[in-house]
């Protein structure tokens, strides 16, 4: 997540010299007064409007390779999860805890003292500050396990494994939704991640 946010400081800082550039030349165009409306050619400003461009998107398309390479690489993991989604709801493993599993469901939106349309019946517990390795998949449409706040999206596919590698910097409850249309109840089929110490995970476990 903190490589997204210098990615996204870097893209912003490019995108405030393009807007500064572009009102400038248009300020300029204004009020001109016609002094250069009879230049017929400029070899040396279609140079520059063409190279700069280019410049502008290589800056752009080579730190965001690299992230792309890095969200991909998986660092030798502790621990491996398994998300598989339904219509409409989500199952959970953790095969490396003798192959606990249960099912996650959106709670009744009339009860209280929950969030509305956000909050599960189990949440997934994980434990901060620990490399792990999130596996998602599908058994029946193409679902996207997504947790905004951490910069995680994992599309789940009927009969392919997608991983992405996962850490969770504090302690907390994150919420994510399916971000793939998956059919009629596809809003409804929250994602909820409390992160816990490993000592409590442990113990819940």
């Amino acid at each position: 997540m903190e490589q997204l946010n210098f990615f996204h400081d870097h893209i912003m800082l490019i995108l405030m010299m393009i807007v500064t550039t572009v009102t400038y030349t248009m300020v300029m165009l204004i009020f001109n007064k016609n002094t250069d409306r009879n230049l017929l050619e400029g070899q040396m400003i279609e140079l520059i409007w063409t190279i700069t461009p280019a410049m502008t998107l290589l800056f752009i398309a080579t730190p965001s390779l690299r992230l792309l390479y890095l969200m991909d690489e998986i660092n030798n993991p502790t621990m491996t999860t398994k998300a598989v989604g339904h219509q409409w709801y989500w199952t959970y493993e953790y095969s490396d805890f003798n192959d606990m599993e249960f099912d996650s469901y959106m709670m009744n939106y009339e009860e209280n003292n929950n969030f509305r349309l956000l909050d599960v019946d189990n949440r997934m517990t994980l434990p901060s500050n620990t490399f792990i390795r999130m596996i998602v998949t599908s058994t029946d449409v193409i679902h996207s396990w997504t947790l905004p706040s951490t910069g995680v999206k994992i599309d789940g596919t009927p009969g392919r494994l997608n991983q992405a590698s996962l850490m969770l910097n504090r302690d907390g409850l994150i919420f994510g939704q399916c971000s793939e249309i998956c059919g009629t109840n596809h809003s409804f089929m929250p994602i909820v991640v409390e992160s816990v110490p490993i000592n409590s995970f442990i113990k819940w476990m």
